[in-house]
């Protein structure tokens, strides 16, 4: 790691206090927000934003905009960040300092579990009524887990995270993930989840399906599980996620294949009663994608009254080809 002296002496001088070094050391083992570390540090609010603002200045912390609330991490990429998780390396953790700190994010990540299981508990019926409608989840995964393919990605988006699941399960395939919900209930129960779990490589953030916060080209993979009959313009979503792969990067959409269920749309608030093949594939097409697979999971024994779930597989070609209007519109100025 070689980083411009200007760079390395600002974020040396950022992490060279020990309430700033404090905050660093809890940034990197989780998401909080600057009410949880005005309560784990036990400083002011003014105090703590005003260390969290030099930090965030040195491009040493992260800030998530989540409705009122803003969660802080500790910078994932970029040199500063990768200095600052060097300098933590040598820092003793047994330090009595930092082990009363660590104290504390246990007691609030229990607090936040249990708020989160509560959340669970009042939806669950929810839940297990359209699980009951399918194969098994256990058989649904393993389908998502070979579809994939094994990685490793830099970074996998889950859109519509929910309740974290698929960043849990596919999180020994990447060196990144990031879950995105607009809900607020939901991702503080997916967060509890993967902190639960263990899994510090994954992170979840509000944001609009419709209108992602990334940049063109961002992730090399991303996971759309049982979202697109919930929303009023999937096509729109499709696109959307077409746009943030990078070449070679791999769209799994997870969903149901069209059915008659109604009660569904009127109890559940599914926008759609499942997808045709050909629709699905034909927006993959306009946003710039390949399809590579489509798997289906009947019921067994075809019971009816029951739901196909279907996969679909598809990647950005390693050279960007026009999209469907493009290449008509090129079609047309060859014929003239």
């Amino acid at each position: 790691m070689q980083l411009p002296l200007p760079t390395a002496v600002a974020a040396l001088k950022a992490m060279a206090e020990p309430t700033r070094l404090r905050l660093l050391v809890l940034l990197a083992s989780a998401e909080l927000t600057v009410k949880d570390l005005t309560g784990i540090l036990g400083q002011s609010q003014p105090r703590i934003s005003r260390h969290l603002k030099l930090l965030a200045e040195a491009g040493l912390v992260e800030r998530a905009p989540e409705g009122s609330w803003v969660y802080l991490r500790l910078a994932d990429g970029g040199q500063s960040g990768a200095l600052a998780r060097l300098v933590l390396s040598a820092v003793d953790r047994s330090d009595p300092v930092l082990a009363r700190d660590r104290r504390r994010v246990e007691a609030l990540r229990e607090e936040r579990e249990k708020a989160a299981q509560a959340y669970f508990e009042a939806h669950a019926g929810e839940w297990d009524s359209i699980r009951a409608l399918h194969v098994a989840e256990a058989e649904v995964e393993a389908a998502i887990a070979s579809a994939l393919g094994p990685g490793p990605f830099d970074l996998l988006l889950d859109l519509g995270t929910g309740t974290g699941r698929m960043l849990e399960l596919l999180a020994p395939r990447f060196r990144r993930g990031l879950g995105i919900d607009l809900s607020p209930a939901m991702l503080a129960y997916a967060r509890a989840k993967l902190e639960r779990a263990g899994i510090r490589n994954a992170s979840v953030r509000q944001g609009d399906i419709y209108d992602l916060p990334l940049a063109d080209g961002a992730a090399s993979a991303a996971v759309m599980h049982q979202v697109l009959h919930f929303l009023s313009e999937p096509q729109r979503a499709v696109r959307e996620a077409a746009r943030v792969l990078a070449p070679g990067g791999r769209l799994l959409i997870v969903d149901f294949a069209p059915h008659e269920l109604e009660f569904l749309r009127e109890e559940f608030a599914h926008e759609r009663l499942g997808f045709a093949a050909s629709q699905i594939e034909q927006w993959l097409v306009d946003g710039g994608l390949e399809a590579l697979d489509r798997r289906e999971l009947p019921p067994a024994g075809g019971e009816p009254g029951k739901l196909t779930v279907s996969l679909w597989l598809a990647a950005r070609p390693a050279q960007a080809r026009p999209r469907t209007e493009d290449a008509h519109q090129l079609k047309l100025e060859r014929m003239a």
